[in-house]
């Protein structure tokens, strides 16, 4: 327990809490989105489970994420996995009035909470552990302490999205943004995205455009079918 009385362990304790509320602004949209067509007694439980697992996820991770953001093709698939998750979220969303938002499940919920947040947090776990320096007891402490934060973030996602509408559109367009980097970014299209950094951004902003133009035309289709 010495360490507790060192500088250097509650500055890299500083450093992963404030890393953790920076990253983790995308996952607390991810989350609020897949919670928010469950039942209000059942929202809780989602974020509050999606949140824990997603945590407990990222430290298994942090073993790993370097060794995995190695190998080719692997960005590529998470990424297309986040657009698909975009766009199944936000075309849901036309449906999800009166009696058919009981039909949400909580297990589909943190699922998708799961997998979109596997995807995302590989850039940010790398972050992580390069302020952790190696200290297991200061990661899993650092991002024990990112729970509530994720936790509260996700609870006011969910209420600003009942009131203004128009934030559940952003949010997919967000999921959709982070697919597109990480496809781009994929170490297979190194050589090309050094060549032309704008790439970078093409790809992100075509990831977005995408996910909302897709998710709308599933909403309208579905209006279409329901008349």
């Amino acid at each position: 327990m010495d360490y507790l009385q060192t500088a250097d362990f509650w500055i890299g304790l500083v450093k992963i809490v404030w890393i953790n509320i920076i990253l983790s602004g995308d996952n607390a949209v991810v989350i609020a989105m897949a919670a928010r067509s469950l039942p209000p007694h059942q929202q809780k439980k989602a974020v509050l489970f999606g949140s824990g697992a997603a945590v407990v996820l990222r430290i298994a991770l942090t073993v790993v994420a370097a060794k995995l953001l190695a190998l080719p093709y692997l960005q590529i698939l998470g990424g297309a996995l986040l657009l698909w998750i975009g766009v199944q979220l936000l075309g849901d969303e036309e449906g999800d009035n009166g009696e058919e938002k009981e039909y949400g499940s909580m297990l589909a919920a943190v699922r998708t909470i799961l997998l979109a947040d596997l995807v995302m947090s590989l850039d940010n776990v790398i972050a992580v552990a390069a302020a952790a320096q190696g200290s297991m007891v200061l990661l899993i402490l650092g991002l024990a302490i990112s729970i509530p934060l994720v936790i509260f973030g996700s609870t006011l996602m969910i209420k600003l999205m009942e009131r203004f509408p128009i934030i559940i559109m952003l949010g997919a367009a967000l999921i959709g943004w982070v697919g597109g980097e990480a496809i781009v970014s994929d170490v297979a299209l190194r050589g090309a995205l050094a060549a032309n950094p704008w790439l970078h951004y093409a790809g992100a902003a075509a990831g977005a455009f995408f996910v909302v133009a897709v998710g709308r035309w599933q909403q309208r289709h579905a209006a279409a079918a329901a008349h």
